[in-house]
């Protein structure tokens, strides 16, 4: 019978992902609801070292392939190696997240065990009378929430995406079982060639991780418009980012896009610079410790869900915000 939780951690050449540790969390919770363990699946090479960590935050056990073959994330191999773990376990539920190697994986170990898959999910429950898992995506562009079932087919599967679900408080003292799985592996199984892995040199912390987002929208005009948001967020140690409609006209960078189509950010300080607020971007960002709105319309939605809104023109108020900051930096100095 199926049963426990397997959390497919991702370690990219060596470290572990964040979003490993957030559905790690998440397990936890829907794990106390089930009466049943979390088990975390790490695959990889020479990463046994790094299993250990995983107990403290929220692991019960891991399952462990190491195999030179997985060395480096190629499809093929890892998808067998997965498969070979969920035929040999049978869990009740199995977590991914929804990363471009998360979003690669999952759908096709979910195909060759016959199972269902709701990609994308920004929210996870046990429904308390069927024990199912509870799936809850955007669909239709982001214009409702869809909760979803898999109730004829195990295991369970879902991806998550990065950034909404929060970690477990991190217990030293907290250890498990690990339990190593040997997969044999053949030649043929490793399809493609790897000849290169080209780095992001690009500076910028990613916004997921960022404690402070100056984020722009309609109401910066354009691409010129980011810069005075890119002054005042470094003044603010902060990062820049944006809605929509700043990526979809290629003023900014996509790895930049906050809502339901992009990140879910969940800063200490959230300055929304000429955003209406539509229900997809208020969706990536209305955990935000604190929320600054500034807008020229008073009735924006953005409005109801800020701490503090400024009726202004974006365009004269940021500049003065960020001079205004840096003056009272400067006298902190002095003093």
């Amino acid at each position: 019978m199926s049963e426990n939780i397997f959390v497919v951690v991702e370690q990219r050449q060596g470290y572990i992902q964040k979003v490993g540790m957030e559905l790690l969390g998440e397990a936890k919770k829907l794990a106390a609801d089930l009466g049943q363990k979390v088990v975390a699946v790490l695959m990889g090479s020479g990463v046994e070292d790094k299993a250990f960590m995983l107990f403290h935050y929220g692991a019960d056990q891991v399952v462990l392939v190491d195999n030179l073959m997985l060395k480096l994330y190629v499809t093929e191999p890892y998808a067998k190696a997965l498969t070979a773990v969920i035929r040999e376990y049978d869990p009740q539920i199995v977590l991914f997240g929804a990363t471009s190697i998360g979003r690669d994986l999952a759908p096709r170990v979910a195909a060759r065990i016959h199972t269902g898959l709701t990609a994308d999910c920004t929210g996870l429950a046990i429904d308390p009378e069927t024990k199912l898992l509870q799936m809850t995506r955007p669909a239709f562009g982001g214009n409702l929430m869809a909760t979803i079932v898999c109730s004829e087919h195990r295991p369970q599967m879902a991806t998550v995406r990065p950034g909404v679900m929060k970690m477990a408080a991190y217990d030293s003292s907290k250890t498990g079982e690990i339990i190593t799985l040997d997969v044999q592996f053949a030649p043929e199984d490793m399809n493609v060639e790897i000849l290169e892995i080209a780095q992001d040199d690009k500076k910028g912390v990613d916004i997921s991780e960022a404690k402070v987002l100056v984020s722009g929208g309609r109401g910066v005009g354009g691409p010129e418009g980011y810069d005075p948001l890119r002054e005042l967020a470094e003044v603010l140690g902060g990062e820049v980012a944006s809605s929509r409609v700043g990526v979809n006209n290629g003023w900014i960078e996509s790895n930049r896009l906050v809502g339901l189509t992009g990140k879910t950010v969940h800063p200490q300080l959230y300055i929304a610079c000429g955003i209406s607020g539509a229900i997809q971007h208020l969706a990536g960002m209305e955990e935000s410790d604190f929320i600054l709105a500034i807008n020229r319309d008073a009735e924006a939605p953005i409005m109801d869900l800020a701490d503090l809104g400024v009726v202004g023109d974006v365009k004269v108020l940021v500049p003065k915000l960020a001079e205004a900051i840096k003056q009272y930096k400067s006298k902190k100095l002095v003093e």
